[in-house]
């Protein structure tokens, strides 16, 4: 307390103690591929966020179009603002691209364009598993030999034995049939297809390209307009003038429980995205991409919005202020919609106290939180119910 000696009125600037929590970003993508020019900026991760910035970073007078290229101009026409590009060369060397964009704290979407070989799908899908701070956004091969193959992973043929007596043979991996990637532990990654035909950004002629690019532009178009939680689909690719394959209800069907979102062409709103699953197990929590994006957000704004908990003294005050500053943050989501229940007290939980950090926790030098979400899911099926009703309706105009 300040001494005073004269007689007067003062004020005093008391700080209230709150810390208010920031919502990360989710919107910066993160691209790897072949560049239009193989020899521009290697194994860089090169923030880009115009398509001229583009054109004179990765492309010569006499460069041809691949992937990667029209991709990038893909994400910034479907909303993208910010994507981080790193040429493999042509030597692809994915791994050392995807080692680039693990530098790059900022990136919450990550697509390697075209690449839709079964170590490229481990590769990708393994670095966003890792880091925890991302999803994938996988292509489906642009040909396959049926629907059927894409809800399998790898089919593999097993050797046979030369005759009855031998031992049998190594087993086979020539022939990969299925193009399913593997489950993604947690849902960190997503798979679109069919592939969509454009008009390539570089020379004009329509092409088929895969559409991880303007899936990612999507993202961050709905993340802006909508919010993280509201899934992103039933949108109009823009920049997409038709579909490689034309995938039926039915086929959509076989499909969608498998975690393959389709890409279909609709007369009324044209070529639009018509899923949002992501790769984990049908019964998984996180079999939603809105929700994988949801928690993945929150998870991050704590972790960095709680660097100032660390070293502090481990005991009831500190408690008092992680609850406070975290559901000050949770409330506002659930303000916005993002969580569902009709009071705060039923859309989250935030408990650290005593229970949570009992003498061994404490001794361990940790500070233990339990947070519960009820997180929004999208509406994927919506089921009308009709009637008829055995008399007349009513034409009483009282």
């Amino acid at each position: 307390m300040p001494t005073y000696t004269t007689p007067g009125v003062y004020v005093e600037e008391v700080a209230s103690g709150l810390r208010p929590i920031q919502a990360l970003g989710t919107s910066v993508a993160g691209f790897v591929g072949l560049a239009p020019n193989p020899a521009a900026h290697v194994k860089e991760a090169v923030r880009i966020e115009t398509w001229s910035q583009f054109l004179r970073e990765f492309v010569t007078d006499k460069s041809a179009s691949t992937p990667l290229a029209t991709a990038v101009h893909g994400f910034l026409i479907n909303g993208g603002a910010t994507v981080y590009v790193v040429n493999t060369g042509t030597n692809g060397a994915l791994a050392d691209a995807l080692g680039a964009l693990e530098r790059i704290d900022e990136v919450a979407i990550v697509a390697a364009p075209g690449l839709t070989d079964p170590a490229a799908y481990d590769a990708v899908l393994s670095h966003c598993e890792r880091l925890r701070d991302r999803v994938a956004v996988l292509d489906a091969p642009g040909e396959v030999p049926s629907i059927d193959a894409l809800t399998q992973v790898g089919l593999v043929e097993l050797g046979k034995a030369k005759k009855d007596g031998d031992t049998p043979a190594a087993t086979s991996t020539k022939d990969k049939k299925g193009f399913r990637p593997r489950l993604s532990q947690g849902g960190y990654g997503a798979v679109y297809f069919p592939w969509i035909t454009i008009s390539d950004p570089l020379n004009g002629t329509l092409v088929e390209v895969p559409p991880s690019g303007h899936i990612a532009g999507i993202y961050a178009r709905t993340d802006s307009t909508r919010g993280v939680n509201k899934a992103p689909a039933n949108e109009s690719i823009r920049g997409a003038v038709g579909v490689s394959y034309a995938v039926t209800k039915e086929e959509q069907g076989t499909l969608n429980p498998h975690g393959i979102n389709c890409i279909r062409a609709f007369s009324s709103g044209g070529v639009m995205v018509w899923g949002a699953r992501t790769l984990d197990d049908a019964a998984s929590e996180y079999r939603y991409v809105p929700v994988r994006r949801f928690v993945t957000m929150v998870s991050g704004s704590l972790e960095q919005a709680l660097q100032w908990v660390v070293f502090e003294t481990n005991h009831e005050p500190l408690w008092k202020a992680i609850r406070r500053d975290i559901s000050a943050f949770l409330t506002l989501l659930w303000r916005s919609g993002m969580l569902r229940g009709e009071t705060a007290e039923q859309a989250f939980f935030v408990k650290c106290d005593a229970e949570t950090n009992p003498e061994d926790v404490i001794s361990a030098g940790q500070v233990a939180i339990v947070i519960g979400l009820s997180v929004v899911r999208p509406a994927e099926f919506v089921v009308i119910r009709i009637s008829q009703t055995a008399g007349a309706p009513s034409t009483d105009s009282k």
